[in-house]
């Protein structure tokens, strides 16, 4: 039997900092309406905020760009979170999944980001283009 979209949103903002929490209230809110356990929140929202903060870090480099958040829950209570970017994209996406990676030049990030997203999802899928973009996509089947 096919899912029946239940809700979704859309969210588009400006790739800074400041709006890593945003992106964290926002979907701890969205996500509210299905009544979930608090650990499986708690874990989505770390994942979304790894994903946004990848895009301002890596994608645009602090220079700021334009971030879209989309998030849907079907009817048997799986949710697909999607984070997409239009910055510079990721050369090698094996590479950029491989712990403790990163392309901070100046090594202050620990290179755990794609690692935390896939920890807290049942899939993570990552595409990108360099020079366009990089998508990521999350899905989780609550309980």
């Amino acid at each position: 039997m096919k899912k029946k979209k239940v809700n979704y949103l859309r969210a588009d903002f400006e790739a800074i900092s400041e709006n890593e929490s945003l992106a964290r209230q926002t979907i701890t809110s969205f996500l509210s309406q299905l009544d979930p356990e608090v650990s499986a929140l708690s874990e989505l929202r770390t994942a979304v905020s790894e994903a946004v903060t990848n895009c301002v870090v890596h994608a645009y480099k602090g220079r700021g760009g334009k971030i879209v958040l989309y998030a849907v829950y079907y009817d048997d209570r799986t949710v697909r979170l999607s984070i997409r970017d239009f910055g510079c994209g990721i050369e090698d996406i094996e590479q950029a999944r491989r712990p403790l990676y990163t392309s901070d030049p100046g090594g202050e990030r620990g290179g755990m980001g794609f690692t935390i997203m896939e920890s807290f999802c049942d899939s993570l899928k990552v595409s990108s283009v360099p020079g366009k973009g990089t998508s990521v996509v999350m899905t989780r089947k609550l309980k």
